[in-house]
């Protein structure tokens, strides 16, 4: 037998080790590719859809009035001789606020005095004339003509007094109007007459805030009325002092928009604080709600597939994700509002959208059985 030369054993070796190369490549392969047909799965954070009314606040700023104001003028035309109050000083009811000169009234009084005199003596002879024609006429001395004519007189005397008891009455009613005075206690708010001032009945003089219940009253542009109702409950803050926060509700509506603003007048009636004063500047915040349950999702919900927007949508039989495509609307404060593509009961993937494949398998965080479990149950899509 024929000894291996040392070349022979050379070859023999190199293609022993060559073999044993390729196997060890050969399994490596084979190992690498167990390890590639094992998917990972991936935890995830989920959120659950749950429509709810999103509210937003309507600030407005106004005025503090009194509820009600009057504006107060006199009832017959003349000069003012005295003025008696001036802007903000507070009255009673009767208080003197005004003075016309009474000369040309006292006259015109003293006429209607002396008239009526005058009158009650004519009917005083008229009624005696006509109370001796009828003794004279029962006893057949004159005849009726005679009595007719004394009646005719009685009753023309008797018409002359009464109108002259009215002339006296009214000549009265004008020295009382001579004098401007409040209807009831409150604040004078605006003087617009001035002593020397000749002024004509129906004038407005003074104007009283009546010393009872404030209110605010605010402008509302035509976007936002329908979000104010009679009865509505709002808030007031007061720039004078931040400390002032009062609750209140809607009295009152207007029932058009100003021509020139278009804006509508909403009086607002607040809580009484003795704090409050008339003119004091308000802030009125008010809650508006959406007209339909609105879904929140985090921004980092979101993904963005061949255009579309899409969320990752957890199976609740699988546990496997899969795309759902959606309308995204306004930005809220949570996220963005989701206008249609979701149902109540939904479970999304609030992160790690990045690495979501179609049914890919991922693990829920703990809790999440009886989320599960309602979402088999889910309702129709809003």
């Amino acid at each position: 037998m024929m000894q291996p030369t040392p070349f022979g054993r050379t070859l023999r070796t190199a293609l022993t080790a060559t073999a044993l190369a390729a196997a060890a490549f050969a399994l490596s392969a084979c190992s690498q590719e167990k390890v590639e047909t094992v998917e990972e799965i991936r935890p995830v954070k989920i959120v659950k859809v749950e429509p709810a009314e999103v509210s937003s606040t309507l600030v407005y700023s106004g005025s503090v009035k009194a509820r009600t104001e009057m504006n107060l003028g006199f009832r017959i035309n003349g000069k003012i001789i005295d003025r008696r109050v001036d802007i903000g000083d507070r009255v009673k009811k009767g208080d003197v606020l005004l003075s016309l000169d009474r000369s040309d009234i006292t006259l015109a009084e003293s006429r209607a005095r002396a008239s009526l005199d005058a009158a009650r003596q004519q009917f005083e002879t008229a009624e005696a004339a006509f109370r001796r024609a009828d003794q004279l006429y029962r006893q057949k001395t004159i005849p009726l003509s005679l009595l007719e004519q004394r009646k005719l007189a009685y009753d023309q005397a008797l018409s002359t007094r009464t109108s002259a008891e009215a002339q006296l009455d009214e000549a009265r009613n004008q020295l009382r109007y001579a004098d401007l005075t409040a209807d009831r206690d409150g604040v004078v708010t605006a003087v617009q007459a001035e002593a020397g001032q000749v002024i004509g009945a129906g004038s407005i003089a003074v104007v009283i805030a009546a010393d009872d219940e404030k209110e605010v009253q605010i402008a509302v542009p035509e976007m936002d009325i329908a979000a104010f109702s009679v009865g509505q409950p709002v808030r007031a803050r007061f720039w004078a002092d931040a400390g002032i926060d009062l609750r209140g509700k809607v009295r009152e509506i207007a029932a058009s928009a100003d021509p020139l603003s278009r804006t509508f007048a909403v009086r607002v009636s607040l809580d009484d604080d003795p704090r409050v004063r008339l003119g004091m500047t308000a802030t009125v915040e008010a809650s508006r709600k959406s007209g339909h349950p609105v879904v929140n999702l985090p921004l980092s919900a979101l993904s963005k597939t061949e255009g579309r927007t899409v969320v990752w949508v957890v199976d609740a039989q699988s546990k496997t994700v899969s795309p759902r495509e959606v309308r995204a609307g306004a930005f809220t404060a949570d996220g963005v509002a989701i206008d249609d593509g979701l149902k109540r009961g939904d479970l999304v993937v609030a992160a790690g959208t990045q690495f979501m494949t179609d049914k890919r398998k991922v693990k829920l965080p703990e809790g999440f059985r009886e989320a599960l479990a309602a979402n088999a149950a889910a309702k129709p899509a809003i």
